[in-house]
């Protein structure tokens, strides 16, 4: 069967550039749409409160009759975290993904009670046919088994989409990547790829996963106490190889975290993840061993890997707690935004008098393509024009100047934000305007009912805290009937600032009087000015600004 002639492709992301994670690419090839991913992102500092961030779909929930597919690469959250969010909204669109892909996924789905998602597995050598399109999948090396990236075959070349990325020449377990095939596809013709700019700041070449292995078994042996060893959540090759380690010395090995747990639970019922025999043990077993037979595997909140173990080290875990002689080995990269809890953890572990393994000894490295390895994708694909994608603006800029090193023109480079349309016809690129674009911002169980409104409120109130007025009135007899009353949170220490509030007080106090004279009372009008004489007597006297909450209740 043969494709149909593509007159306009459209490519977009709706997140993942400009940023690190929330991943999520739209292909157009005419009324068709073929999305890419559907990730997560973890909240920057100024987004108080807030759990995940997950990419604004309004513009293919409009369009949704046209979708014809979702891809998943791989397992992440940064990738697949937003499933759910998205099969709510899109509800009869096919899912493609490998095993351990969709065994995530559908595991995501449950938690959100989506049971009737359309989930199709492929494989590495499957092909999907469309009508304007062949869908193919190349093996890649990643720190989580069954990563694939995609290539959308047209009439005007194709569309490769590399997902994360490493070239690894002695990986650890099965992992191998389809060179041959990447080389193939460059030679039928790319017309644009969509690569992975993560590590495209760093020189060289990421280093082998067998080598750390190596490095985590030599720690465990060499140590004389119980080892902790934290690790993301999803990384299933740093978990095996963790496990193998403890078989090979005879240790036992205690998880905790629920999403870890969770993580092998589903690697181990579909294969990715062997479990050598009488290995794991519960946490509430721990203290029948000593302290020589024990490796304590852990991860915190969402995966991370450090939240857990600045519990531990600050002795207010409820399962295990750091103590002197135990040696800790973090095998897990800072994520960008994430350096100072990583620093003020290390630092914990430290006084509580750990033996911390995680910079001088090579217990990590990091599942994202460096310099030399972006080169080799870029060569192999040959591509008429490129797109760099995943990672904050530098990142992306550092990729475009590589693929400017190996002889693709500037003008064929896009350096795309999010929204940012580029077109093709007849195999010529140019800018294609913007489409809606934006964050959904996640908070407990309410999705998307937080925005910037809210945010600025619970900025303001942890940079100055708040004061409460109550008063209560009586219109008939147009008196004070109690108050009024402040309450400060946050602000002052009440029992230091007497002499404030009670010239606060009585300013609030004159402004009531002075409505309660007139004919007509406005409550909105009271507090405005309520708030406006407070704000501006507050400010002359502290230099600060509290928000300030007028309550006026009558009787």
């Amino acid at each position: 069967m043969k494709t149909k002639q593509v007159e306009k492709i459209r490519i977009f992301s709706l997140g993942g550039v400009g940023e690190i994670g929330k991943n999520m690419y739209v292909v157009e090839l005419d009324d068709d749409i073929f999305v890419i991913d559907a990730g997560v992102m973890f909240p920057e500092d100024e987004m108080l409160g807030i759990d995940k961030v997950i990419p604004d779909i309004s513009y293919l929930i409009e369009r949704q009759d046209r979708i014809k597919a979702i891809f998943l690469t791989h397992g992440h959250e940064e990738h697949i975290g937003a499933i759910a969010y998205v099969l709510k909204k899109i509800t009869s669109v096919p899912v493609y993904g490998t095993k351990l892909t969709l065994g995530l996924a559908e595991s995501i789905l449950k938690e959100q009670g989506i049971t009737n998602a359309k989930l199709i597995e492929i494989r590495s050598d499957s092909e999907i046919l469309f009508d304007k399109a062949k869908v193919t999948f190349f093996r890649t090396i990643h720190s989580i088994p069954d990563s694939v990236g995609i290539s959308i075959h047209t009439s005007q070349g194709a569309i490769v989409y590399t997902s994360d990325f490493k070239f690894d020449q002695t990986p650890y377990g099965k992992n191998r990547a389809d060179l041959g095939k990447m080389a193939q596809i460059g030679e039928q013709g790319v017309l644009c790829l969509l690569s992975d700019s993560t590590n495209a700041e760093r020189p060289g070449y990421t280093g082998s996963d067998t080598l750390v292995a190596q490095e985590i078994a030599d720690v465990i042996y060499n140590a004389n106490g119980r080892v902790f060893v934290a690790c993301y959540a999803s990384n299933i090759t740093r978990i095996q190889q963790v496990l193998h380690a403890a078989k090979m010395y005879g240790r036992k090995v205690a998880v905790v975290g629920k999403t870890l747990h969770k993580v092998m639970d589903i690697a181990v019922r579909l294969g990715y993840l062997h479990l050598p025999e009488k290995v794991t043990i519960s946490i509430h077993d721990i203290d029948r061993y000593d302290d020589k037979e024990l490796i304590i595997l852990t991860t915190g909140g969402h995966g991370q890997p450090m939240s857990a173990l600045a519990r531990m080290a600050k002795q207010v875990h409820k399962q295990v707690n750091i103590k002197e002689g135990d040696t800790v080995i973090v095998a897990a990269s800072v994520m960008p935004g994430y350096e100072l809890v990583f620093s003020k953890t290390i630092d914990a572990l430290y006084r509580a008098g750990a033996n911390v393994i995680y910079r001088e000894r090579k217990v990590h490295v990091s599942g994202h393509a460096c310099q030399e390895e972006l080169k080799l994708m870029l060569n192999l694909m040959k591509p008429k024009y490129f797109i760099p994608v995943h990672g904050e603006y530098r990142m992306q800029k550092a990729h475009a100047n590589l693929a400017k090193a190996v002889g693709i023109s500037e003008d064929r480079t896009f350096l795309i934000d999010k929204g940012d349309v580029i077109e093709f016809r007849n195999g010529v690129a140019r800018p294609g305007g913007k489409v809606p674009y934006g964050n959904i911002l996640i908070d407990g169980l309410g999705i998307g009912d937080v925005g910037n409104i809210v945010l600025r409120d619970r900025r303001l109130l942890s940079q100055d805290g708040i004061l409460i007025v109550v008063v209560t009135l009586s219109k008939e007899s147009k008196k004070i009937i109690a108050g009024p009353e402040i309450i400060s949170r946050g602000f002052v220490y009440v029992r230091e600032s007497e002499s404030l509030l009670d010239e606060a007080t009585k300013i609030v106090a004159n402004i009531v009087n002075k409505c309660l004279q007139t004919y007509m009372i406005e409550w909105s009008s009271l507090k405005s000015n309520i708030r406006e004489a407070l704000s501006q007597f507050l400010f002359e006297k502290t230099k600060r600004k509290p928000m300030i909450l007028p309550i006026i209740m009558e009787v």
